[in-house]
This record gives C-alpha cells, structure tokens and sequence, in this order.
C-alpha cells in the first residue's frame, strides 16, 4: 500500500531520515511528540514536497507519477488542511461529486447527519470537533484504499476522539483496506492500531505490533546494586532514578521468570515513548 525507503529530507533545523511500510489490511501508527517529523512523513509519502533521498512508493507507484484513477483511491487528511470557511456541507458534498466519480453523495450526507453536522451552516462557524468530523467523513467517502490521517483527533475532546475512531473502525470492515494514522496521543492508536512506528528527530527509533508492545515490553525498577548484577541482554533503555535505575525492556517474561526480587511493572505506550526517547541506550 504505502512504502517509504530511506526517504531524507533536510530543513533549517530539521533532518528526516526514516523508512516504513503499510501492510493491507492494517491500520498502522506513526506516533511521536510534536515536531518530531510526522507531518513531514506525511507529506514525503504524497508527494507534497521535493526529497532529498530515498524512495516513496504508493500504490506501487512514484506518488509524483499517480494518476488521477490512483488519487480516487486515496484518502487524506492533514492536520494544516480544511475547507473555506464560507462553504456548507453541502456546497462540500457538490465538489466531492465533481471529483470523485465513486463519490457517495447520500451516504455521505446520512453520515454528516449522524455526526450532528448541519448541512447549511457554514464551516467557519463549525467547532474545532465539527470541522475535523467533517475532514474525515469526506476522506472515507469515495471508497478510497488507502487512508493517510495526519493526527485527525488533535484538539478533540475524549467523546469527540472515540466517535472518529470508531468511524475507521467501521471503514476498515472492507478487507484491502489500510491507514496510516499519526497522532501525539498514543491512548488514540493503543486501541485501534495493529502496528507502530515511533518517531524522534526525525528517525524512526522503534516499531512494534501492538499486542507485542503492550504484552511483552515492560519497566524495570532495580537499586544501584541489583543493577550492578542484572542480566541486561533485554534492556532497551536506562533512566537514573532516586532509587536507582529505570529500565526498559522488551522481554518482560524474561525477567520476572530470572530475577524475582526486582519490580517489575507492565509498561504503557507513553512510558515506552518516554523511554525510548529520553532513556539512555546501553
């Protein structure tokens, strides 16, 4: 579906040099804190800026080469796009038909309905909620692929974020469909992502299965001394604590069958973030 292979891309003060791939069928996370090259990802694999390295492929094409047929398969939002503000959602609804030929004008007005968006007002008096409902409910609504989602929850309050993602829930129950969803809230992709890439500075530090992160990785908590004689072939990351170490690891079965007398705690997806950046390597 969507390839990226050693894509680089330099800036002022900004470097990307990262490789992912998206499966059929998945719904992958890219996940990160702000400004660690999400966006950027983003716009490499749709062609919206020039590389300087590596290689995209979308739909098994160069994305500067995809055809107009190509780009029906794809949906997207980026998290700097919208609609004029003067438009309704049914002056939206009337372009969608004009370039989308798979466009499902009905479909996709019921949907606006169900999502409590009014089809005569106009966008910029819509909330923050309303207008990121609206972005999302457009990208699914031709029968697309293939789904590029540049942190579509991104100021949403917590009903406001599970109604989007039960949307890509219900989408995904097409078979040979796939996402690609980035978002700084990682309780979003917890739920809903099969796979993860975590980003940092622009490099992508770590990619997991989901079942495999929340099942195997895990928080070690030793004293300096119990430090000094653990077995450390699974440790990730170090951390200096008040009383001793933090450590990550990855094989947390490991250690709680081979070093009983330390604490041991099953780590969430943000204390593997906060690990993984701000730990240090071995």
């Amino acid at each position: 579906m969507l390839k990226l292979n050693n894509v680089q891309k330099t800036y002022d003060n900004f470097s990307l040099n990262c490789s992912l791939s998206l499966r059929p069928g998945y719904i992958t996370g890219l996940i990160g804190t702000n400004g660690a090259g999400k966006t950027t990802v983003f716009k490499s694999a749709l062609g919206l800026i020039n590389l300087d390295g590596g290689e995209v492929s979308v739909l098994g094409k160069d994305p500067k080469k995809l055809m107009a047929e190509d780009r029906n398969k794809i949906g997207v939002v980026l998290s700097d796009s919208g609609y004029s503000g003067y438009l309704s959602v049914l002056d939206v609804s009337k372009l969608m038909k004009n370039f989308y030929p798979s466009f499902d004008r009905a479909k996709f007005l019921k949907q606006c309905e169900q999502s409590d968006l009014p089809l005569k007002k106009q966008i910029k008096d819509f909330s923050t909620g309303m207008k990121a409902k609206l972005k999302l409910l457009t990208a699914m609504s031709y029968n697309a692929k293939l789904l590029i989602l540049d942190e579509p929850t991104a100021g949403l309050d917590v009903i406001a974020r599970e109604e989007l993602l039960d949307r890509i829930r219900d989408y995904m129950d097409e078979k040979e469909r796939s996402v690609l969803i980035s978002s700084h809230i990682s309780g979003d992709l917890e739920s809903i992502c099969d796979d993860l890439y975590l980003i940092d500075q622009g490099k992508i530090i770590l990619y997991e299965e989901t079942h495999v992160l929340l099942g195997d990785y895990g928080l070690l908590k030793v004293s300096e001394e119990q430090y000094q004689t653990l077995d450390k072939k699974y440790v990730l990351r170090i951390k200096k604590e008040s009383y001793g170490y933090r450590l990550l690891s990855d094989h947390i079965k490991y250690y709680k069958e081979n070093s009983k007398d330390i604490i041991i705690e099953k780590g969430s997806i943000d204390e593997v973030i906060t690990m993984m950046i701000r730990g240090e390597c071995l």
